[in-house]
């Protein structure tokens, strides 16, 4: 397995790494998704943690662990801080941003439901290793606007995601200013921001495009871990 630092890519063509932090997810974010876990809407952002072990590139295979059932993609728009974040603004979690991109919160859905049934929390289905397989980010600057753009996952050439930003339930300076509130974000920190509905199993040999409106696009294949 291998981890990686965050590389960013700027307007002037220049790239830069940044050490890669811990991951905070946002879960149930958009509406469409909540009806197809069968869930109800919260009252307030549903966080949860991946450690940054669970960090690995998108551009390379996404290795999934075959032996605990299946597991499921679910794409998301991810940003990168790159300012510490503690008890703020929803201004200074916006230009906290230094970069956007697009991941993949990999889930093992049977085992997640096993642990959910137990009442044990679900770390096991959401932060193993490899378990967010993400972009390289383009500078914040070259985005004009966080919540219109299309993300869009597409399996063996069928679309099975896609939505748009602006269907958030919570924006993404709000989300920041409220996880601020309980954990602070580092530099080199991302947060993926919810995955819209169409989430499903992942085969090895299954062929995935993800991208972020006209901005990124990656490709990879599904394999065995």
């Amino acid at each position: 397995m291998h981890y990686f630092d965050h590389s960013i890519h700027f307007a002037n063509g220049r790239s830069a790494q940044i050490p890669a932090g811990k991951v905070v997810c946002v879960g149930l974010n958009y509406r469409d998704h909540i009806s197809e876990m069968n869930s109800q809407a919260a009252s307030e952002p549903v966080l949860f943690l991946k450690p940054s072990t669970a960090l690995v590139s998108l551009e390379q295979p996404v290795a999934i662990p075959v032996a605990y059932g299946a597991c499921h993609h679910e794409a998301e728009m991810a940003v990168l801080i790159g300012e510490q974040l503690s008890e703020c603004t929803e201004q200074q979690a916006d230009e906290a941003i230094i970069g956007v991109g697009v991941a993949l919160d990999l889930t093992l859905r049977e085992l997640q439901s096993q642990l959910k049934q137990k009442g044990h929390p679900w770390e096991k289905a959401k932060g193993f290793d490899g378990a967010c397989p993400a972009s390289a980010f383009v500078e914040r600057a070259r985005v004009k606007e966080l919540q219109d753009l299309q993300v869009r996952l597409t399996l063996n050439g069928e679309v099975r995601q896609q939505s748009s930003t602006s269907m958030m339930i919570t924006p993404v300076p709000k989300l920041l200013a409220y996880i601020s509130q309980f954990f602070t974000l580092m530099p080199g920190d991302i947060v993926l921001t919810g995955t819209p509905a169409g989430v499903g199993p992942l085969t090895p040999g299954d062929q995935l495009t993800v991208a972020l409106d006209d901005l990124i696009s990656v490709s990879t294949t599904v394999v065995a871990r």
